[in-house]
């Protein structure tokens, strides 16, 4: 469940490391809270530094203090499953996302949730190196 001022890590390549949720989009059910496969807006907190030496498509694509949109990708909070069984990771973590809701990065570095493939996010979990299908019981 990620709500206003909530941190997530990013885990593409766009450049930015931190980032901080402002506006959970298109939430009516669930009263501004999101959780995996939801889009928010968030404000880029910490990015890695621009060196002279970089160009082409290593080029960082964003600054600190940048307002992108994201989407939802790992929570702390457990989430239920249809078939009954829970998951939940160790952190929170975001993909940046551009104005028509494509990846702003190349590469996804860590694992993403299965969940996103019925969400619609489809295209992060073929690039993720792996992602949980997995899950444990309470």
């Amino acid at each position: 469940m990620i709500g206003l001022k909530g941190t997530l890590n990013v885990i593409d390549n766009s450049g930015a490391l931190l980032v901080e949720c402002v506006n959970v989009l298109k939430q009516k059910v669930n009263n501004g809270w999101g959780s995996v496969g939801d889009e928010i807006v968030c404000v880029v907190k910490r990015a890695r530094p621009i060196s002279a030496a970089q160009s082409g498509s290593n080029a960082v694509k964003v600054r600190r203090g940048d307002v992108r949109r994201a989407v939802i990708v790992r929570t702390k909070k457990t989430v239920r499953r249809p078939d009954g069984r829970f998951i939940r990771f160790d952190d929170n973590a975001a993909v940046l996302l551009n104005n028509k809701r494509e990846m702003l990065g190349t590469r996804i570095g860590g694992v993403v949730s299965a969940d996103l493939r019925m969400k619609g996010w489809g295209k992060i979990v073929s690039l993720a190196p792996k992602f949980d299908g997995r899950a444990f019981s309470l």
